[in-house]
């Protein structure tokens, strides 16, 4: 019995610190310094893997393949320029200073529009990276809208809208950023789940010399 215990704590403490530890592969921006793009989508659920019903982002890679990552390698001092496309429909922002957007350059555009602050209640994710300042919020799809994506990578046929923002670079490091729209269904106060793990709702942007 007891080496049942053991067994069990040690198989228990291996799937904790493996969930810690799992980091998504990098993917990299399309161009070099001092300018460069990302192209990142949001979906209500993906569809696949072990968790198929959390909410995620995803990433487009240089090759214009779709991953399922959160990590982010940009070039640094450089103006990057980040197209997401969002999918999933709206939450709504606990705190509605974060319906403003922050630490761009320039407005924010969304379906090609300017906009210089959003209803709170419209959002659905953010994109937020604190140590660089930046915070952007991403308006959701009506509820009732047709045509809505099922199955991740969602593509441009499906209901979505499109936001598009600059940020600028400094030098090299690693920050974390995350939504801060509590979007994880049937988690306390809609903050776990996905909400916490990298690859899903969080995750790095590396930012290289």
């Amino acid at each position: 019995m007891v080496l049942g215990v053991a067994f069990s704590a040690a198989l228990i403490a291996y799937y904790v610190v493996s969930y810690l530890i799992i980091r998504p592969p990098a993917v990299s921006a399309s161009g070099r310094a001092p300018s460069a793009s990302l192209t990142l989508q949001t979906v209500a659920s993906l569809g696949t893997g072990p968790h198929p019903d959390w909410v995620s982002y995803l990433a487009k890679n240089p090759q214009g393949r779709w991953v399922h990552s959160t990590v982010m390698t940009v070039p640094a001092n450089s103006l990057v320029r980040i197209t997401i496309y969002q999918y999933d429909t709206a939450t709504g922002l606990r705190n509605p200073y974060w319906g403003a957007p922050q630490g761009t350059v320039g407005p924010i555009s969304i379906n090609g529009k300017p906009t210089s602050t959003l209803d709170p209640s419209l959002a659905s994710h953010t994109f937020a990276v604190p140590d660089l300042g930046v915070s952007v919020p991403l308006e959701g799809i009506p509820a009732k809208a047709k045509n809505q994506c099922s199955l991740a990578p969602c593509t441009l046929a499906e209901a979505h809208n499109t936001i598009s923002f600059t940020i600028r670079t400094g030098n090299a490091g690693t920050f974390r950023w995350q939504c801060f729209v509590p979007c994880a269904f049937k988690t306390i106060l809609g903050f776990g789940g996905p909400m916490q793990s990298v690859g899903y709702m969080d995750g790095y942007l590396q930012v290289v010399a």
